[in-house]
């Protein structure tokens, strides 16, 4: 979709500006901490951070990645996580353009990547995200003109049900537990922004990038295939490619392998 150059950069400032606050939230949220009080400070030294020092990317660079009292270094991950929810931003209006859905897609694209982080971090998916990202989804269909409430309730139970289904199968043949609670939750939620249609490309990407980045870690690593990778990443990146290029990927497969006229 054609769009002014002002909007996307507009888009991108915006995503920054936000990316900001789940930097924030994804330190504190499985410390237990409040997102909102005290105000962002420096872990090390507790110095406040004043205006001036966080604006987004912009401040890390010219502080040179260190805090501005102690000279602590300040992880890449702050200005990374910044112009990744830039970057995702501008791609969903690109996408989308001036629609009442940008917005909804956009809180969800939030959302995904504070769980991806905090998965990564400390290998689990929080309630406090997904549980409620799971009503909002559900409330947000009926703002989605080419999805039906009907079709994100679907999403809901077979996201949910289908990978509760593979960790019961899993557990019962191998007496272990495979697949955690915060990865069923996160794709009912998946299911409820994206509808039922969604979850099994989803699955499939997913289970096709973990599976390609899985692979080279374990043999780096010198590990067998019981190495635990936090999967909810992966689920994460399959929302935002299926959000973003699904339509394109389903009828690039038909034609790929499904005959005209069968």
């Amino acid at each position: 979709m054609s769009l002014p150059p002002p909007l996307l950069v507009f888009s991108f400032i915006l995503g920054a500006v936000i990316g900001s606050f789940l930097n924030v939230c994804i330190y504190r949220i499985p410390a237990g901490f409040s997102v909102v009080s005290p105000g962002s400070r420096c872990p090390q030294c507790e110095a406040a951070i004043r205006w001036y020092q966080n604006i987004p990317i912009l401040s890390w660079i010219f502080l040179r990645g260190r805090c501005a009292k102690c000279r602590v270094p300040i992880s890449v991950r702050y200005p990374l996580v910044e112009a990744l929810t830039g970057g995702l931003f501008a791609l969903v209006l690109w996408k989308f353009g001036l629609h009442g859905v940008t917005p909804v897609y956009w809180l969800m694209t939030a959302s995904l990547i504070v769980i991806t982080f905090i998965d990564l971090d400390h290998q689990i998916i929080p309630d406090v995200i997904s549980l409620p990202g799971i009503v909002v989804g559900f409330v947000c269909s009926f703002a989605v003109p080419w999805m039906s409430w009907t079709d994100s309730l679907l999403g809901i139970l077979i996201g949910g049900g289908s990978l509760l289904l593979v960790a019961v199968v899993y557990e019962f043949l191998t007496k272990k537990e495979g697949m955690g609670g915060g990865d069923i939750k996160l794709l009912a939620m998946i299911g409820a922004f994206l509808g039922w249609q969604a979850v099994f490309p989803v699955i499939f990407i997913s289970s096709l990038v973990g599976t390609a980045v899985g692979i080279p870690v374990m043999i780096r690593q010198k590990a067998d295939a019981r190495l635990a990778m936090p999967f909810g990443p992966f689920l994460a990146f399959g929302a935002l490619f299926y959000l973003l290029w699904g339509p394109e990927l389903i009828r690039w497969y038909l034609r790929l392998f499904v005959p005209e006229g069968g």
